[in-house]
């Protein structure tokens, strides 16, 4: 697992020295929660503080692949919810949960954060990653990120993005209580655990007003409404 995260950053860096021109570089800031055997269907259930940052690199109007570090809270109780078994259980959990994901971003509309116009888009990003979880020693757990949201161009060089995000884990122990399966059934993938991040990003593309070329023109100049 150690060897996956270090090639994510490898490729982080990688793309981040590439290509400036096409990079966008954004802040993330919102919420966590966890969904699980614990709360099997409620979203946005004890939502906690979550953030982050986030490299793009945009291949096309419409594609582009993103490298993201997240972090956020996780937390569920069996007393929030009223059924008797789980009122007789009473397990709880409480743990932080970071993030380092790569995925394929595809906007359904042509985007860009230069230039004169307003653009918008709502787009669809998966990939995978790797998430470390804080229980009594590190654990890496692979996940699955899939993610949907809508984006802004909001002043030349600069976006506002919505974001809500689901993770599917690989590890049954995630909230600390193993799904009721029967050993024959049991298998790596089978299991209940996922956790989401929610919340908005602002980016920025980092481009040289020195640069002297006409393809610069749209950036500097005013914006049409």
């Amino acid at each position: 697992m150690k060897r996956i995260h270090w090639l994510l950053l490898f490729l982080c860096l990688s793309l981040s020295l590439s290509g400036q021109r096409n990079s966008d570089y954004g802040v993330f800031a919102g919420v966590s929660s966890y969904l699980g055997d614990i709360n099997p269907d409620r979203l946005f259930y004890s939502p906690l503080p979550a953030g982050g940052i986030f490299y793009r690199y945009n291949f096309h109007p419409r594609q582009a692949l993103r490298t993201n570090i997240f972090f956020g809270g996780l937390r569920a109780n069996d007393l929030d919810f009223k059924n008797s078994f789980q009122t007789a259980r009473a397990a709880s959990f409480s743990k932080l949960v970071g993030e380092c994901a790569l995925q394929f971003e595809f906007n359904f509309l042509p985007f860009t954060t230069e230039g004169k116009t307003w653009d918008y888009t709502p787009y669809f990003a998966a990939g995978a990653g790797i998430a470390v979880i804080n229980t009594t020693a590190f654990t890496y757990i692979p996940v699955i990120p899939f993610s949907f949201g809508f984006k802004v161009n909001i002043y030349k060089n600069v976006g506002l993005e919505a974001e809500y995000g689901f993770r599917k884990t690989f590890n049954d122990n995630f909230d600390d209580l193993k799904d009721l399966v029967a050993p024959s059934d049991y298998a790596w993938i089978h299991n209940n655990d996922w956790y989401s991040f929610a919340g908005v990003a602002v980016t920025w593309k980092i481009y040289s007003k020195l640069a002297g070329c006409p393809a610069y023109s749209d950036v500097d100049s005013k914006r049409k409404r």
